[in-house]
């Protein structure tokens, strides 16, 4: 027995590397990049949970995550089958996920944070024109806390090759 044909976004695979989206109130539509509704470009895309693929590229800005309507395999009867997360850059400015820009799905060095309850930080926009204002900026990443400089006054998980950032007030 053949498989059943699912459906299909803008191009053959919905929100593939390349593909443009525009921006909804409650989720992105692939629509062509030469079409003036394109507002993001997916610069990575990985099936399954999050946590299950590898990090979004640091440029990313945000990422949405990728379901479809295909009611023979809904597992959950929400009549959406969850299918993974595409990471996407925006075409114009502002770039959130570059540093300093106060987003993006990853902290890198350059980005500024504000510390919440609980030690935990959320980034925000170096140049103060986010909601919230920057706190500390992470001026290096490193393998260990001990090899911050000793003007480090927070120290920031960053994940990868050099899972600790350093940060500095600001």
């Amino acid at each position: 027995m053949a498989p059943p044909v699912r459906p299909s976004g803008y191009g053959a695979v919905f929100l593939n590397v390349g593909a443009c989206g525009s921006f909804g109130r409650t989720r992105s539509t692939e629509v062509s990049g030469k079409g003036e509704r394109a507002a993001a470009r997916v610069v990575a895309r990985h099936d399954g949970a999050t946590r299950d693929g590898p990090p979004c590229p640091p440029a990313a800005g945000f990422v949405p995550h990728i379901s479809e309507r295909w009611l023979a395999a809904d597992e959950d009867g929400d009549g959406m089958v969850p299918r993974g997360h595409a990471c996407m850059r925006n075409l114009q400015p502002p770039h959130p996920g570059d540093p300093g820009g106060g987003g993006g799905p990853r902290t890198v060095v350059g980005d500024c944070v504000y510390a919440l309850d609980g030690g935990k930080v959320r980034e925000a926009a170096c140049d103060g024109s986010g909601p919230r204002k920057p706190e500390f900026k992470v001026t290096k990443a490193v393998d260990a806390r001990s090899t911050c400089p000793a003007s480090t006054a927070l120290y920031v998980r960053l994940g990868g090759a050099s899972p600790v950032g350093c940060a500095v007030p600001v």
